[in-house]
């Protein structure tokens, strides 16, 4: 399959595992990465808790992400229309979908939540999921320190393979 082209939309957990990895400038170098205001908030809180490598400078990210998405109330409150569960997820993977939901351009979606791949799910939007690891293969990045398994290939086609039997039932 070919490299990803279009915008990749990030979920706070892979901005901190790239960070984790020093991976970071090799994700935004190689594609057009964007969030939503409310993930690259959640980057900013818990540094008492994070590692020195999980240390997330806000000002290299705002100047290395594509775009920074506001998502208000009535995005949020369309998405809700569209899969109620959605109200389930963090605030972050809430706003990520319901930006994601609306645009119109080949995106793909990059986080490593269960719940938030359900929703991609049943949203047929399956083949838009895609994995830290393949998403840093295809760039040609391959990390020093590995990639906690739910960031890999393997995990990310078992998972939704799985998901999908339940969204089956």
């Amino acid at each position: 399959m070919a490299r990803h082209s279009g915008p990749v939309l990030v979920d706070t957990n892979v901005i901190i595992e790239c960070w984790r990895i020093g991976a970071w400038k090799a994700l935004t170098g190689a594609y057009a990465v964007e969030t939503v205001a409310m993930c690259f908030i959640e980057t900013q809180t818990g540094f008492q808790k994070r590692r020195p490598e999980e240390q997330i400078d806000s000002t290299v990210m705002a100047m290395t992400l594509r775009q920074v998405h506001p998502v208000g109330a009535e995005e949020l409150a369309s998405a809700l229309v569209r899969d109620p569960e959605i109200g389930f997820l963090d605030p972050g993977e809430q706003s990520l979908w319901a930006h994601a939901i609306e645009r119109k351009d080949a995106w793909v979606l990059c986080g490593p939540d269960k719940a938030s791949l359900r929703i991609g799910i049943r949203m047929g939007l399956r083949d838009r999921l895609m994995s830290l690891e393949r998403l840093l293969g295809d760039a040609g990045f391959r990390p020093r320190a590995g990639l906690k398994v739910a960031y890999t290939q393997k995990w990310l086609e078992q998972t939704l393979a799985q998901l999908a039997q339940f969204e089956r039932k």
